[in-house]
Order: C-alpha cells, then sequence, then structure tokens
C-alpha cells in the first residue's frame, strides 16, 4: 500500500467516511486477523471477536498516517490492547464462575437422612423431564457453565440460566410444600 494511498484512506476514516472504512477493513483485516491469531492461539470465532473490537477503535480513534510503517505500528498497539482487555475479561469471569461454583459447593449442606429426599428429587426432576434433568446435572453436578450447557443443548447461555432458575424454583417450591413441617 503507497504512502499516500495511506494518507487518504486515515484522513477519511478520521473524517468520517464510511466508504474509506470500508476499503481499510478490506485492506487491512487480514493483518490484524494475523496478529490477533499469533498472539492468543485461540480459535477462528475468539479471534474474529477480537478483531471486531479492533476495528471499531480503529473508527473510534484513528487519526491521518503519512506513511505505512506508522499505521502497521499503530495498528499493531490497538490489536495488542483489544487482545489483552479480552483475556482480562475472560479471566474475571471465569474467576467469577469459579467462585461462585466453589461457594455453591461449600455452602451445600446435606442432612444425615437424605435418601427420602434425593429420591424424591429424582422422581420430581424425571417428571419434569429430560432437558431439566440434563440441565440440572450439567450445572451443578458436573460444574459446567451456562455457555458449555448452552453449546451442547443448541441454547444461548441467557436461556439456559433462564430454565434453570425456572427449574430450582419449581423444586423448591414442590419440596416446601412436601418437606416442610
Amino acid at each position: 500500500m503507497s504512502d499516500s494511498h495511506v494518507r487518504a484512506i486515515t484522513t477519511a476514516i478520521a473524517s468520517g467516511s464510511a466508504e474509506a472504512f470500508g476499503r481499510f477493513y478490506d485492506d487491512w483485516f487480514d493483518y490484524m486477523y494475523a496478529q490477533v491469531k499469533i498472539i492468543t492461539q485461540r480459535d477462528e470465532a475468539t479471534c474474529l471477536d477480537i478483531v471486531q473490537e479492533a476495528m471499531i477503535r480503529v473508527v473510534r480513534f484513528i487519526k491521518p498516517f503519512d506513511e505505512t510503517a506508522p499505521l502497521k505500528a499503530w495498528l499493531r498497539v490497538v490489536v495488542m490492547s483489544c487482545t489483552y482487555d479480552f483475556l482480562r475479561t475472560e479471566a474475571r469471569r471465569k474467576k467469577r464462575e469459579q467462585t461462585a461454583l466453589s461457594h455453591r459447593k461449600a455452602t451445600i449442606t446435606i442432612p444425615q437422612d437424605t435418601t427420602e429426599q434425593l429420591a424424591w428429587l429424582r422422581k420430581e426432576l424425571s417428571d419434569m423431564g429430560q432437558q431439566h434433568v440434563n440441565l440440572v446435572y450439567f450445572r451443578y453436578r458436573m460444574g459446567w457453565t451456562l455457555s458449555a450447557i448452552g453449546n451442547l443443548m443448541g441454547l444461548s447461555p441467557g436461556a439456559v440460566d433462564g430454565r434453570l432458575t425456572r427449574t430450582i424454583k419449581e423444586l423448591r417450591k414442590r419440596a416446601q410444600s412436601i418437606f416442610q413441617e
């Protein structure tokens, strides 16, 4: 890419030209994707998400560049910043999920005489249907994330969360009417 082309396209993007950004996207997408892939060694979907975020930052913060080399250097910084932000966000999410999971495991106390209650729970779950059994099993027995369950069952994480919440709420309501004296 010639320096005059770099100057023209970056100036146009900085001025708000959507057409110029479209050309820029076509010209620089592969370069930015390759940078993300090298840095993260992650799957295609993750790399595409990071490049998408990087492109958004390009639109918001690009300034006119006179030469290709400084533009490439700036794009590497943008890609690195987006990658680090993604990785930090992912690490925080995993830590929150792990903390919630260990908290749940730590707060569960099982009374000595639970045979009747467990038999009741198995029956109630089976009466609710296999999908409910699977949701409860994967989340609470296997400790899977909402995303992992959703991927397996063809649901969004939000749908998994909603169905789990409704299932647990219904089971609690039924248990209170049976076991509270």
